[in-house]
């Protein structure tokens, strides 16, 4: 798997993803004492709004700077979001007021609505090949379950040296870091689409229906349900199983939160070899399918007495929503690359950057709201609900005999034309065959 980190190219970008990560987990733990400084006892709701604006931008604002981004150089852009999110972190240790929390977390996040999905179309490009790259959505899936991990640990032992102030210098010196590594690198050449008519916003949807034209993808955002839906669980409701259902200490948090983070870890390890004889259809599938007997297992410990056996359950059912949902994720962008023509592949990307998150706003607040309102267990069934639903529904629309090559014409581009780099001329058209791909090139299906 190491063995991508030879390109130099991605070697860097990798860097600059990790130690931005790293920058924002360390965030993440300021931030939460900056608010119990600011509102006390309202600490949590204050971090609830803070955690809806950041679904909110990443909702709102991904799709239209995707349908900008493919005429933006990429270097500029990753580096510029980098130097946006230092700006921010900057500022966050001297606000006062609950607003300006606010204000600051939307930027920042905005931000981060630019910069993700430009590095994860940037990577297909860097590494062509089918094996390097699949190696290379390994890695990244591992980088954010070690920041997981990683990040509160650094914390923690930072806290014993320093106020939490200074962690926001760490994350400035993290982004800035990320800034430096992105433009150390000279990125493939880029390959723009052809000027969208109409407004941004016309650009923005276009990214979306493109998305959702391919079968596939629109089976993809079936399972990024299914996986919200397991993942708010876990992140919602962990506090509540350790404290209260099972009266273990604080600790055992962390501990809980790390079982579901190294079964994703280890699935990630594993999954580069079991792609190279399994189709993403089988790996991915088997993923969501797998999430409602996890729940179901959920379910049995939840309404289970007291006994000693439901803690080390609880920490075997976290792993296995881990490495299920790492099963469902970690091939996502092999999907998009074989989906999306180079030219249009960040508005994609960022359409499903946008869609997925979107799953994660409803999700979040059904997690919390039915677990607090009407009992854990009616939190299991209705989120493992839509786990199946989800699941299921993926089955269906993703066919398992995909059409092969299609030949078509197009008649209405130019000579020169990006998507005409194998075409003949035929008559009054350019005719050529492919695998049918996301872009406003081609009718939808």
């Amino acid at each position: 798997m190491l063995s991508v980190l030879r390109n130099r190219t991605y070697r860097h970008l990798f860097a600059a993803q990790a130690i931005a990560l790293v920058g924002t987990g360390l965030a993440t733990v300021a931030l939460g004492l900056l608010a119990y400084d600011i509102a006390g006892a309202d600490a949590g709701s204050v971090l609830g709004t803070a955690l809806a604006i950041k679904m909110v931008a990443y909702v709102a604002l991904a799709p239209a700077i995707g349908a900008v981004a493919d005429r933006l150089p990429r270097r500029a852009l990753m580096a510029g979001a980098d130097l946006v999110r230092a700006a921010v972190a900057l500022a966050l240790p001297f606000v006062d007021q609950v607003w300006q929390v606010y204000v600051l977390i939307f930027l920042l996040q905005s931000a981060s609505a630019a910069s993700t999905p430009a590095f994860h179309a940037v990577v297909p490009s860097v590494l062509p090949a089918e094996r390097d790259y699949t190696r290379a959505l390994s890695l990244s899936r591992l980088a954010y379950d070690l920041e997981s991990l990683f990040s509160p640990a650094l914390a923690a032992a930072l806290l014993t040296l320093m106020t939490y102030n200074w962690l926001f210098l760490g994350t400035v010196a993290g982004f800035l870091a990320s800034a430096v590594l992105v433009v150390s690198v000279i990125l493939p050449k880029q390959v723009t689409s052809e000027p969208r008519d109409g407004s941004v916003r016309t650009g923005a949807t276009a990214g979306i229906r493109a998305f959702l034209a391919v079968p596939r993808l629109r089976a993809l955002l079936t399972l990024d349900l299914a996986v919200a839906a397991a993942g708010a669980m876990v992140i919602v409701n962990t506090v509540v199983y350790v404290r209260d259902e099972l009266d273990r200490g604080a600790a055992d948090m962390s501990l809980a939160l790390g079982a579901y983070g190294g079964g994703s870890m280890a699935v990630a390890l594993l999954l580069p070899r079991l792609l190279d004889r399994s189709s993403d259809r089988t790996v991915m599938l088997g993923g969501a399918l797998l999430l409602p007997l996890v729940f179901t297992a959920l379910g049995g410990l939840t309404t289970a007495d007291g006994a000693a056996w439901r803690w080390p359950a609880l920490l075997m059912i976290w792993a296995a929503f881990g490495a299920a949902c790492s099963m469902v994720l970690t091939p996502t962008g092999r999907l998009i690359r074989d989906s999306a023509p180079p030219e249009e592949r960040t508005a994609v990307f960022a359409a499903q950057f946008s869609l997925s998150h979107g799953c994660w706003l409803l999700t979040y607040p059904l997690a919390g709201w039915l677990g607090t309102a009407a009992g854990l267990q009616w939190a299991v069934v209705s989120l493992g609900a839509i786990a199946l639903t989800a699941g299921l529904g993926a089955i269906r629309l993703w066919p398992s005999q995909e059409p092969g090559p299609v030949e078509h014409e197009h008649s209405s581009l130019h000579a020169g034309h990006p998507h005409l780099a194998d075409a003949v001329r035929r008559g009054g058209g350019w005719r050529h065959s492919h695998h049918y791909s996301a872009d406003g090139l081609h009718a939808h299906r």
